[in-house]
């Protein structure tokens, strides 16, 4: 007797042991995979209706992902990253543009910050102390090339910031002192920085865009990349290092930061074969991509297809590490780019504008969910910002007490259906600081845009469903309409305190 009840506490023990709760997988904290690519244009890719750009990897990913049809961000990169990674408007942070691209006097501008300082926290630092083990790679441009200037100086600024120009390397030992790197990834919650810095392009090296590697061909001119013997191809190098760190921590949550530098120019090809296969590739003449204007700019088209196709190689890459070590399941990836296409490399002739304008063409951006049985796989028209995506990664990590300042709202009552309270809400846009057009504010609700330009209160209304071309202007037709969202614009802007221009002819 004595026997068999020693034999039935060995099978309770071991299979006690053995046994994994029901709840593990559930309560397990997903890896977070967030791609962002560098001026990619929301027709850039085949699963946004690209009949000329090769990018089968993504196409197949978008068929098993949540795609968000109305994705946008700011105009330019500045203030997309610096809203992506703060939660924050732009107002928030002073940081309206690109500060070396602003036109205009400082009565016509409130010049732009370069910098996000610290009492601006980014979702990096929550996730950090949720356990999560980050890395960046690639394009940062959330601190300026001279930060304790920058950040003595009375706000706002009487002149536009500058930066050094590509061959000049004299900033490089103050950014790795603890008094400027506090505002690199590694002083923002990520264990490891891979080439982010104050530039907004590769081409660190003399010469810059017109230099032969242009920062994509190795040996690489980023002073935050270490030299490697294998070193070729940028984008694959930042992917080669996005796979090595997830490798590394594969047992624990981590979160890859992959800003890949493609496909900002300098339009450099990936190889010739890929080159020659685009020249003689048949046009799509719906969208314009792969004509020019002219030989030059056909040779510029067809080599940004080959930096494009080389992007959605190396997502497949990452995509084929999961899948072979078995964290797909528990890996959500976001996809998305920070601004609409750049007009030199790329064309749209369904929508108006392109990076740096404030219409479709400069802000409506791909964006696709994947996340396999968590996120059922759709195209949802529900509108959504670069905003959403800092409280999207604290429901994600399960982050309940973050009580910072957010802007957005989690997408995450997406994933299954449409949300009617994010389908409902206004989307609002402040660009202080002048680049390719005057000052403005911006709200989207519903179907309906309504830019006020700050400068003299000239009012523009589109209805994007009917007209995403933006060629008509409703303001005259729909006077109730426009009377309505301008009241909720001013309101939002008088609640908000947000500033404007010296010039502005108006109030709030």
């Amino acid at each position: 007797m004595k026997n068999y009840l020693i034999l039935f506490v060995v099978i309770v023990f071991y299979s006690c042991k053995n046994e994994k709760p029901s709840h593990t997988k559930i309560a397990q904290k997903p890896n977070i995979v967030f791609v962002l690519v560098d001026d990619l244009g929301y027709a850039d890719v085949g699963f946004n209706g690209s009949k000329y750009f090769e990018t089968p990897n993504l196409d197949a990913l978008a068929k098993e992902s949540l795609v968000l049809d109305n994705a946008y961000m700011y105009p330019t990169c500045s203030p997309s990253r610096t809203a992506i990674f703060t939660g924050k408007q732009s107002f928030r942070t002073g940081v309206y543009t690109v500060p070396v691209l602003e036109k205009g006097t400082a009565e016509e501008n409130i010049f732009s910050r370069w910098t996000v300082g610290k009492e601006h926290p980014i979702y990096a630092e929550p996730l950090a102390d949720a356990g999560y083990k980050s890395i960046h790679l690639g394009k940062w441009h959330i601190v300026g090339p001279y930060p304790e200037k920058e950040l003595s100086m009375e706000f706002p600024f009487h002149q536009k910031l500058t930066q050094p120009e590509p061959g000049d390397y004299s900033w490089v030992a103050a950014h790795k002192q603890p008094e400027i790197s506090q505002y690199y990834p590694e002083g923002r919650g990520f264990i490891k920085n891979v080439g982010g810095t104050f530039r907004g392009d590769p081409g660190f090296e003399e010469g810059g865009y017109k230099s032969e590697a242009g920062g994509y061909w190795a040996p690489f001119s980023n002073p935050f990349i270490d030299k490697k013997t294998d070193d070729n191809w940028l984008t694959d190098r930042l992917t080669d290092d996005a796979i090595a760190f997830m490798d590394s921590h594969k047992k624990e949550p981590f979160l890859i930061n992959l800003n890949f530098y493609a496909v900002h120019r300098p339009i450099k090809s990936r190889s010739e074969k890929m080159y020659k296969k685009y020249m003689t590739k048949p046009v799509d003449s719906v969208l314009g991509q792969g004509i020019g204007k002219n030989a030059k700019a056909k040779e510029l088209m067809a080599k940004y297809a080959t930096m494009l196709e080389s992007v959605d190689d190396n997502i497949q890459r990452v995509i084929d590490y999961l899948d072979k070590n078995g964290l797909r399941e528990n890996t959500i990836i976001i996809l998305t780019s920070d601004n609409g296409y750049h007009r030199i490399a790329s064309a749209n002739k369904q929508l108006r504008g392109a990076k740096g304008d404030i219409y479709e063409g400069g802000i409506k951006v791909p964006m696709l969910v994947n996340w396999p049985k968590k996120v059922i796989p759709r195209r949802s028209e529900v509108a959504v910002s670069g905003l959403d995506v800092f409280p999207t990664l604290m429901d994600l990590a399960k982050i309940e007490d973050y009580n910072g300042q957010l802007d957005g709202a989690s997408m995450t009552s997406l994933f299954q259906t449409d949300d009617k309270s994010l389908k409902e809400r206004p989307l609002f846009w402040h660009l202080a600081s002048q680049y390719k057009h005057g000052t403005c504010s911006v709200i989207r609700k519903g179907n309906y845009k309504l830019i006020q330009f700050l400068a003299d209160g000239k009012l523009e209304l589109y209805d994007l469903k009917n007209d995403q071309k933006e060629s008509h202007n409703l303001v005259e037709e729909q006077p109730e309409l426009t009377t309505k969202l301008l009241v909720e614009l001013v309101d939002w802007r008088k609640n908000n305190m947000v500033p404007l221009p010296p010039n502005s002819v108006l109030k709030f």
